[in-house]
């Protein structure tokens, strides 16, 4: 893995061979990342995952034989890569359904290579690639089924602290980000983040941003 090498270990995953080969050789043609494999439907992917234990998969959102949302919900239960995935419309229906099946977030297929290397890079390092109208999108879809938790996070064990990453973390601020305004390590901001997702019981970042939303540390007009 990422941590032993330095380097970050990555699949592709598209049903068309010119658009998966045109990815997997921008992300090779980083020093930081070796392309461990590709896959051209979800199942491929999903034996690929178990063969290689990438860092990061980067995954079409539609594919045969089994589409980016399974293939999502299924590497995000049983494995610990992280998931971003690729979509023509920025606010495709498949999108939400990806984010919402734990995928760390999304990017346009006609994104530049420099870009796409940039967010594998964010996305290994515990980051989510929400844009605000994403994460509008999942608070509305959230948001509207009653809560049955109380809004203070100290309820649950959750610091001051880590109640101000939190807040944060919901308006969809990166760790270097939150590092940055709370005038922390990024490293610190990491431990933060992961000690609120076991503390509130959560599977994920994208979790974290509708408990934030639903309980109060962050109102829709405050998202960035």
């Amino acid at each position: 893995m990422a941590e032993e090498s330095g380097t970050l270990r990555v699949v592709v995953a598209d049903d068309q061979p010119v658009v998966r080969a045109g990815f997997a050789g921008g992300l090779a043609s980083a020093a930081d990342i070796d392309v461990v494999g590709t896959a051209a439907d979800g199942s491929e992917l999903v034996a690929l995952v178990e063969r290689e234990s990438p860092d990061v998969a980067v995954v079409d959102v539609r594919m045969p034989v089994m589409d980016g949302i399974a293939a999502t919900a299924a590497l995000t239960r049983d494995h610990a890569t992280r998931v971003l995935v690729l979509t023509t419309f920025d606010l495709d229906e498949y999108v939400f359904a990806a984010v919402r099946a734990g995928a760390s977030g999304f990017l346009l297929k006609d994104v530049p290579a420099e870009r796409l290397v940039e967010a594998v890079r964010l996305v290994a390092d515990g980051s989510m690639l929400l844009g605000p109208s994403v994460i509008r999108r999942l608070v509305e879809d959230f948001a509207d089924q009653p809560a049955t938790r109380g809004t203070d996070p100290s309820a649950y064990g959750v610091t001051r602290r880590e109640a101000e990453v939190l807040g944060l973390l919901g308006r969809g601020l990166s760790n270097a980000e939150i590092a940055e305004v709370l005038v922390l390590s990024t490293e610190t901001v990491k431990s933060h983040v992961a000690e609120v997702l076991r503390k509130l019981g959560l599977r994920d970042r994208v979790q974290a941003v509708v408990w934030a939303y639903e309980h109060g540390l962050v109102t829709p007009g405050s998202a960035p």
